[in-house]
């Protein structure tokens, strides 16, 4: 009898900001290299009444670099007039200068990590590269008729980079980034956590395009009926809800972290979810050898051999060697406090004192978990929905 229905005018995707962009510019002077496409992907956030005023940035940028031809007094010279256009640089100065409606109050930024900071990874970076659709590759997804992946789940022993991977990806492909780690999520009182799901999946939405992370998401997404009883499948069931809810909202995409595939339950391995399960094992002979340059490129080396350090080994993870390096970097200084490099007898020290964290054979359990629940996940379609 009163207000009867609600209609969410929500922020637009990135189409949306493109036809946006072009009604608000259709009059103006734009120069050639101005690229609406190119507007639309760096304006996460923005609704139109902020696509507006960019524009009107945009143009007020173009006259300061003219306001030696004007006076303010008088009107614009025709010969002015048409001299003036309005180049992406003013596009782009504008929009660095503005807040997006859609992200004030928001926790959510394109993280600064790359693929440089991690080292090696050159297999788990293709892999990505085909299950994550971004400005990149979205033509030739769209052209050959492959459908989007939602979800991405990254498994393996701690220590290996998992989340580090996670913003690397965000950060190549100029994507917005809401980490969330699972245990932190967990809150007692009834309905709590189910509520910061649903608000994380709509701020997500509104930040377009955005990569949910779920850090240890065993922690809240644990297989149902055991332990937690009825809270936990409570939050496993709005979690496959709110998953399934981004069907249908482009660009916002969910990753998920775990050292214990196992224990997660079976639902959120399903097509639709999470579509692909990428192992993040220890690192090979060509990884080691990039990682350690990573982490030893600020270190003042003399006469170390990288190459042989990564031949013995075998069996670090990337936590293990970044750990050597800073070990090696300590002998240098406990031999001497005023050395001036770091030696190969420094690593060799440093090797006999940094030993590998993850034991062998949990190794070779997370090199096999992966066959077993891809055969679960497969064995229990229609079990949980």
């Amino acid at each position: 009898g009163r207000f009867d229905r609600e209609i969410e005018i929500g922020i637009p995707g990135r189409k949306a900001r493109r036809d946006i962009l072009e009604v608000h510019s259709k009059n103006m002077p734009l120069a050639d290299d101005v690229d609406l496409d190119r507007l639309a992907s760096i304006t996460q956030g923005f609704t139109g009444a902020d696509i507006a005023a960019l524009c009107r940035e945009a143009a007020m940028r173009c006259l300061g670099r003219r306001k030696s031809d004007i006076d303010p007094h008088l009107p614009i010279p025709n010969a002015v007039l048409e001299g003036m256009k309005i180049t992406m640089a003013d596009f782009e100065a504008a929009a660095a200068e503005m807040e997006p409606s859609g992200m004030r109050g928001a926790v959510a930024e394109i993280p600064k990590v790359t693929w440089d900071d991690i080292g090696g990874l050159d297999d788990v970076r293709r892999k990505l590269g085909e299950l994550f659709v971004n400005d990149s590759n979205r033509e030739a997804f769209e052209r050959l008729g492959i459908p989007p992946s939602r979800g991405i789940l990254l498994y393996g022993p701690p220590g290996t980079g998992k989340t580090l991977v996670a913003k690397a990806m965000a950060n190549e492909s100029g994507t917005n980034f809401i980490s969330v780690s699972g245990p932190e999520l967990l809150v007692k009182w009834v309905g709590d956590t189910e509520k910061a799901i649903r608000q994380t999946f709509r701020r997500a939405k509104q930040m377009a395009p955005c990569i949910i992370f779920f850090d240890e998401i065993d922690a809240i997404a644990p297989i149902r009926g055991e332990g937690e009883g009825r809270f936990s499948e409570r939050v496993v069931a709005q979690l496959l809800t709110s998953m399934d809810g981004i069907e249908n909202v482009g660009d916002v995409f969910v990753m998920g972290a775990t050292n214990r595939p196992d224990m997660i339950d079976p639902a959120l391995l399903r097509p639709g979810r999470f579509d692909g399960m990428v192992l993040i094992g220890k690192p090979d002979l060509g990884s080691r050898v990039s990682i350690l340059k990573v982490h030893s490129s600020k270190m003042p080396l003399e006469g170390v051999d990288l190459e042989s350090i990564a031949k013995r080994t075998d069996g670090y993870v990337g936590a293990d060697l970044a750990a050597l390096c800073r070990e090696a970097a300590l002998c240098a200084y406990r031999r001497d406090s005023g050395a001036e490099h770091v030696t190969q007898e420094d690593f060799e020290k440093a090797l006999s004192a940094v030993k590998p964290s993850v034991k062998p054979e949990v190794l070779s359990y997370y090199e096999d978990v992966g066959g077993r629940l891809r055969e679960r996940k497969t064995g229990m379609d229609g079990y949980y929905s």
